[in-house]
């Protein structure tokens, strides 16, 4: 392994045995049957990864892409099925909500516990504790019991010691999406901090807003197999694809894994017409009614090089789709989506009739095709997008058929102002003249 290498992961593979009962893995483990009770899942497929020192990499994937289980192995808490790690520094790891904690005892006991685990001494952690103490900021409850604590005092406590030792590499696991926004604040200053020291840092997180703002680089797993690695925006992009489906996915050890912008094009081209019209995003509590003169048989949003998606770049164009049915003449019909924030908070949208696109009568069996194309300019986080077909009889105000909150949307960003949308502000400082 260089000598500027922190993490160096060879051909790493993990094969996990599935029993259908807990009788046949103990019978297993002790020899007493023949032939095969399990079945073989294929966590980590030959996976090859180099993280040099003072890097801060990020891990993304779906659920069940091997994200978790190659940390574990980098600490040492699995063994891999064949391949080799190699580490070279401290690691302090936060993996699981819990994992090395005693529920029974309280804050400071397991303070201790937790530092002599990882190797320190206990007077090593009498000269860290103030400092533990006054980032974790959980007051007197470090006085009780473990078990009382909510999850979020829970891993104020438990990333306060991971990160108070000291280590020259730091591992977290998903950990941070528990706590309140102040304490995820603190925690990325820490990061920061540690990349000035010239520390590493490995982390998995589904928020693909933090992964493009403190990463140095990002990699994509995909069903036990490392799909690319690469600059947090390019990976970002490719897990876009993965997502609705829309993605080539390369077989194991196949070292020409990511496509071009031209050859993600026409994949997506391809599997347009087999995406489902809800995405992957949708509501299952929609809220729906109307009176039925119309239906919204379809919406989806599609990035800028349309493809489908639930997941957008901040300061890149985006259009929302709706496609509607009428079952019934309709004089002026008018077709709307709203942004809302996962408060409940309208942030903006628009309708056909104020951008002026559409101001015809409809007949019964008409169909059409509504885009909305905008820049997206709202800050990075999640919103929910609802959509509408209404308008006006006989100067009454009519619901044909509405969607309240029926599709999620992430918007990814590297660059968060204040408020609920960017200005696109341009800074200039300059020498005052005389």
């Amino acid at each position: 392994m260089e000598k500027d290498t922190a993490i160096e992961v060879k051909n790493l593979t993990k094969i996990y045995k599935l029993y259908d009962k807990p009788i046949d893995r103990l019978k297993d483990s002790l020899g007493l049957v023949r032939g095969d009770r399990y079945k073989e899942h294929l966590a980590l497929n030959n996976v090859n990864l180099t993280v040099k020192k003072g890097e801060t990499v990020g891990i993304i994937g779906t659920n069940g892409s091997g994200k978790s289980t190659i940390l574990k192995i980098i600490t040492g808490v699995l063994s891999p099925s064949s391949g080799e790690v190699n580490v070279d520094g401290h690691i302090s790891a936060l993996l699981e909500l819990g994992a090395g904690f005693n529920m029974e005892y309280n804050g400071i006991d397991n303070i201790y516990l937790n530092g002599m685990m990882i190797g320190f001494s206990e007077d090593e952690i009498t000269k860290r504790l103030d400092s533990i103490l006054e980032f974790a900021d959980i007051g007197d409850y470090v006085y009780q019991p473990v078990k009382t604590y909510s999850s979020g005092m829970f891993v104020r406590l438990a990333f306060a010691v991971a990160i108070n030792i000291d280590p020259e590499i730091l591992i977290v696991d998903e950990a941070l999406s528990v706590g309140d926004v102040f304490f995820q604040a603190k925690c990325y200053h820490k990061f920061e901090e540690f990349k000035k020291q010239g520390k590493t840092i490995l982390f998995v997180s589904h928020d693909l807003s933090s992964i493009s703002k403190y990463c140095d680089r990002a990699v994509l797993l995909n069903q036990g197999v490392l799909l690319g690695e690469g600059t947090p925006k390019k990976m970002i992009d490719i897990y876009k694809q993965v997502l609705v489906g829309q993605y080539p996915l390369p077989s194991a050890g196949d070292t020409e894994n990511l496509l071009d912008d031209e050859q993600i094009r026409e994949a997506a081209a391809k599997a347009s017409d087999k995406a489902d019209k809800k995405v992957d995003a949708t509501n299952p509590d929609t809220l729906e009614y109307g009176d039925g003169a119309a239906s919204i048989e379809e919406y989806y949003v599609t990035d800028d090089r349309g493809v489908r998606t639930n997941s957008i770049i901040k300061g890149s164009e985006f259009t929302v789709h709706m496609k509607v049915r009428f079952k019934q003449p309709v004089a002026a019909p008018i077709f709307a989506f709203t942004f809302k924030n996962i408060m409940g908070i309208e942030i903006t949208g628009t309708n056909s009739m104020v951008e002026k696109a559409f101001l015809e009568p409809v007949d019964a069996g008409d169909v059409k095709d509504i885009s909305f194309t905008q820049k997206m300019t709202l800050q990075g986080g999640e919103y929910l997008i609802s959509f509408g077909v209404t308008g006006f009889e006989q100067n009454d105000f009519t619901v044909y058929h509405r969607l309240y909150d029926a599709l999620n949307i992430t918007v990814v960003s590297d660059k968060n102002t204040v408020g609920y949308y960017d200005m696109e502000s341009t800074c200039k400082v300059e020498d005052a003249k005389a």
